[in-house]
């Protein structure tokens, strides 16, 4: 399983909207988006597990197309990234 990440998500959004909308692609296996602490609404990003050939499908759909009026961030997630969030 490959985990995508979507970013640019309008602060409506829920786990229920982007699982519709990936599943055009394939079959969501996990989706987590995060939330603001105090409000609870999305914070305009998450990560979306799907198996590889339909995150690659999604990916190619759905990066730069606009959501809710918002152009979508969407690519595998970066994982060179450390604890202390540099870069390696």
């Amino acid at each position: 399983m490959k985990r995508i990440f979507v970013g640019n998500l309008p602060s409506e959004a829920t786990e229920e909207t982007v699982q519709a909308l990936f599943s055009e692609y394939g079959k969501v296996r996990s989706i987590q988006l995060i939330s603001d602490i105090f409000s609870g609404k999305c914070r305009g990003f998450g990560f979306i597990g799907m198996e590889g050939h339909e995150a690659r499908a999604a990916i190619a759909a759905l990066d730069g197309n606009l959501y809710c009026g918002k152009p979508l961030k969407v690519k595998f997630e970066d994982t060179t990234a450390g604890k202390n969030g540099r870069r390696h």
